[in-house]
């Protein structure tokens, strides 16, 4: 038992430091190729050196988070491989350790990677990505112009807006309109030619307004007296502001999980198209983990078996596996953010088909 602890312990402190040197290298390769990218927008724009390195803070703990699973899996590959050429593998195996028996520390590295994954992809990352997508917009991007014409959405229970046109330069809603019912009666109308955003007092300013009201004491006696009011500038406080105005796009890396959730629930709410994106986000929160240990199980059996073409075959064939998984991720992901798949489907369903090939793949791994 001694001697199988000592094991353990061998192989996952060889899968933690080549995960961990792995990472290192791809995160520099792709941030010294980003920063030969993005050299001339840096110079375009006169940014400081403390600004380009603010940004690649946010930037480097971004991307180390978005490659893990495939970082993992190459770590994998290697040290499997290596050790499977060293006929390492083929000396436990004829210990008397059974090949399930050997996966054990594979998969105790693997919870160790996966929990801090989760935990710093969950709750740590997203902070730091505002800043990051802040940067982009700012410096990478051209201008946002919001496009979206006759804009409805429910800000409150039975509480209506309505927007025409809404230029998010400005700040600027035209032909607005907002309708309170009760009972599924219309009881509260206030329209507007135009509302713009006042940022010192961080209200809407309604301009040619009017408002038609029915008193609901009235409505009760049957007498349905209406009253009405109007003006040429008001001051009013509605449950959205500018920032509901903004682009959306991967708008979710800087949320965390409890943030998805609640701007899931408000855009459900509120009937805005999109959510599908934010919901498949989520899931994958969750699902990204155990992504983890399917592709180790996948990469511990690809390339457990000693190779006559030595480890670049195994590595090869471990890399077409992971692109495919890849390809085969990115099309649910797609095809869920369209609306063509449920999300929770989109976010789980590549890791069950490559269990099921893991599985089947099995049988080929040495006794």
């Amino acid at each position: 038992m001694s001697g199988l602890k000592i094991i353990d312990r061998y192989i996952i402190k060889k899968v933690l430091y080549t995960f961990l040197f792995v990472a290192l290298i791809l995160v520099a390769v792709v941030t010294i190729i980003d920063i030969t990218e993005r050299m001339d927008k840096f110079a375009a724009h006169k940014l400081s050196l403390w600004v380009i390195l603010g940004y690649y803070g946010d930037f480097i703990p971004w991307l180390a988070g978005l490659i893990t699973p495939i970082t993992a899996f190459i770590a994998i590959i290697y040290v499997t491989s290596r050790m499977a050429a060293h006929m390492e593998i083929v000396a436990i195996l004829s210990s008397g350790v059974s090949f399930r028996r050997l996966m054990l520390p594979y998969f105790i590295a693997s919870g160790i990677i996966a929990v801090a994954s989760f935990v710093l992809n969950g709750w740590i990352i997203p902070p730091s990505n505002r800043d990051r997508l802040d940067f982009e917009v700012k410096y990478f991007n051209k201008t946002y112009n919001f496009s979206n014409r006759n804009l409805h959405m429910q800000i409150q229970p039975n509480v209506y807006l309505y927007v025409q046109d809404y230029s998010n330069q400005s700040n600027t809603g035209y032909q607005f309109s907002l309708e309170r019912f009760e009972d599924n009666r219309l009881v509260d109308k206030l329209v507007a030619d135009n509302i713009v955003w006042d940022t010192t007092k961080n209200k809407w300013i309604l301009r040619y307004w009017k408002r038609k009201q029915v008193d609901s004491l009235f409505q009760k006696a049957s007498l349905a007296e209406k009253l009405n009011s109007n003006g040429y500038e008001k001051d009013t406080t509605l449950a959205i502001t500018p920032a509901d105005f903004k682009n959306e796009e991967r708008k979710y890396d800087g949320m965390t999980i409890p943030e998805l959730t609640h701007h899931i629930q408000k855009m459900r709410f509120r009937g805005s198209t999109g959510v599908e994106a934010f919901e498949v986000e989520r899931h994958l929160r969750y699902s990204a983990p155990f992504t983890i240990f399917v592709l180790v199980l996948m990469g511990v059996i690809v390339s457990a078996r000693k190779s006559r073409g030595g480890t670049g075959y195994q590595i090869v064939l471990g890399f077409v596996l992971a692109f495919a998984f890849i390809i085969f991720f990115t099309m649910t992901r797609t095809f869920a953010e369209a609306g063509s798949m449920i999300p929770v489907v989109a976010a789980w369903l590549p890791n069950i088909v490559f269990t099921v090939i893991s599985a089947a793949l099995y049988k080929f791994v040495p006794r």
